[in-house]
């Protein structure tokens, strides 16, 4: 019997040498480096050779690409500095706050100090609070309203369960106890014009450092959200124009000299901001926060409250200082705004909502987030912490909590620190781990002090004659340095064009592979394959 030869389908047969076919010719024309060794008939050692070469170049291209592409999805912004310089009319001048260190009006002769008031407090709440002859209920309501801005707890109290004085008003008590601005500010002047009032500057605010002056903040209305009690805060300044002005666009095009907040056209010393100060020596109590003669001095954008407690400059009596300002600015680019907040790592003034604050910035939000957190550990608030209608403000009872909050506040911020990035973000607004703002504006000092004697001044000119100096006199001087200043900017560090060009130079320096090199696997692969494929069927 003759035994049935299998033949295989004519379409698997040409299937097969099409191929085959279409794997030579491939790598005989290819552009992918190396591949035409493939392709020819050579000895084995030399296939082996070449496929090793293969198989290194791609494991070292595919790790090049990952770390690119890890660094793309990880770190997509980078920081850099602008093109082109901008002038310092395009930003306001800083808000200058003046605390001076004096609390209250005081005669060390006949008043008593901090000290000697809490000794009297100490002893009146033994005697069941029994008024005397020594301690009436006027300095009772002074010692509690200085123990919230006087941390130099040298007195320890007893445990104290409820408040002494419930209904007591801090900031009425403050008014009371420290006179009108005008005994600080002898003369002010802005922008070279002389201004014998700095009333018409300067507007009182109410900070953890007691009564101080602020100078080109924004309004209370601009500020705080509707909801807040902006009295509590701070005196409304008279005839304000309305807003026009924001961090992230600037001001109008159609620019006025007189702006709000003001800004100044020109750098140097006798272009910014100079206040003559007094302070009284015989007013300072040293028992309170260890204050000497003089001012504390705060400089920050308009849009910010600022947080005395962590950045300002002391000037001392009988001084004149000079602070010339360097603007720190930084600006996001429209690319950016489009990745995630976690990615960025800075929050856009729209995606995050402050309770208190109409505008975000990361001092905003840190004030805020110490003020949840202390009503949340304490019922209450302190007096100048923004708060709604009806939030209770902490009294004596409540100082120890108060201080106890504001290191939780700093514990929790170092813990989120160490818990990396991603955990850190996703506990952010529980955790108050406020992130900068992504358009800031900070302000450098440079600072110039030197001896200012005023009364030997004023004697060598026979305008003085007292032989007891009851004042010392200090000259602030506050200027832009320069003209211009740089910029820094939030820009993508790989945007997907930037992305593919990197992958396709480093697959092209490892490869030779370009896209038309993609093309042409296609093409062969596929059209040509076929049409191999079809010719042999019609010649079968």
């Amino acid at each position: 019997m003759l035994e049935r030869i299998e033949e295989k389908p004519p379409f698997k047969n040409s299937l097969v040498k099409g191929l085959k076919q279409t794997y030579r010719e491939f790598c005989a024309n290819t552009s992918i480096h190396g591949f035409q060794y493939f392709g020819q008939h050579r000895p084995r050692k030399e296939i082996i050779f070449w496929l090793l070469v293969f198989v290194i170049t791609i494991y070292f291209c595919s790790s090049i690409i990952v770390r690119i592409y890890v660094k793309w999805h990880e770190s997509p912004v980078i920081v850099t500095f602008s093109d082109k310089p901008t002038p310092i009319w395009n930003i306001p001048f800083p808000r200058v706050t003046i605390c001076p260190e004096a609390k209250r009006t005081m005669n060390k002769t006949v008043d008593d100090n901090y000290l000697q008031l809490m000794k009297k407090l100490k002893t009146f709440l033994k005697q069941d609070g029994k008024f005397n002859e020594n301690f009436n209920e006027s300095q009772l309501e002074e010692s509690l309203t200085l123990k919230q801005i006087c941390l130099s707890d040298v007195i320890e109290l007893d445990d104290i369960a409820q408040p002494l004085r419930p209904a007591i008003n801090y900031i009425d008590i403050l008014n009371r106890m420290q006179p009108s601005g005008s005994k600080y500010f002898l003369s002010c002047s802005w922008f070279g014009e002389t201004l014998f009032s700095c009333d018409e500057l300067f507007t009182k605010v109410y900070t953890e450092e007691g009564i101080c002056y602020a100078y080109n903040g924004l309004k209370a209305d601009d500020m705080y959200r509707d909801e807040v009690l902006k009295s509590q805060l701070r005196n409304e300044p008279k005839g304000s124009s309305p807003l026009e002005w924001t961090l992230q666009k600037g001001y109008p095009a159609h620019g006025e000299l007189h702006t709000y907040p003001a800004r100044l056209l020109s750098s140097g010393y006798t272009s910014g901001l100079e206040v003559f100060l007094v302070s009284y020596p015989d007013e300072v109590d040293s028992t309170c926060n260890w204050a000497m003669p003089g001012f504390k001095i705060s400089l920050n954008s308009p849009d910010e409250v600022p947080i005395l407690a962590k950045h300002f400059v002391p000037i001392a009596g009988d001084k004149k200082m000079l602070i010339a300002i360097k603007p720190k600015m930084i600006t996001t680019s429209v690319d950016v705004a489009a990745y995630d907040a976690r990615k960025r790592r800075c929050f856009m003034n729209e995606e995050r909502h402050l309770r208190f604050y109409k505008i975000y910035s990361q001092n905003n939000c840190e004030r805020e987030c110490l003020t949840n957190i202390t009503y949340s550990q304490c019922g209450c608030v302190h007096f100048a912490m923004p708060r709604f209608q009806g939030t209770a403000v902490c009294h004596e009872d409540k100082m120890d909590c108060m201080i106890k909050s504001e290191k939780q506040l700093l514990l929790k911020h170092f813990l989120d620190n160490l818990q990396g990035e991603e955990q850190s973000f996703e506990k952010s607004i529980d955790n108050c781990n406020c992130l900068p703002a992504c358009t800031s504006l900070e302000y450098e000092t440079e600072i110039t002090e030197a001896n200012f004697d005023f009364v030997n001044i004023l004697r060598d000119n026979d305008l003085y004659e007292d032989e007891t100096v009851w004042a010392k006199f200090s000259i602030l001087s506050i200027y832009f340095k320069d003209s211009e200043f740089i910029t820094s900017r939030r820009s993508e560090l790989y945007g997907v064009t930037e992305l593919l060009a990197n992958f396709g130079g480093v697959v092209g320096l490892f490869m030779g592979i370009s896209i038309l090199s993609v093309v042409e696997i296609v093409y062969h692969f596929t059209l040509r394959l076929w049409q191999k494929i079809s010719s042999m069927a019609e010649a079968n």
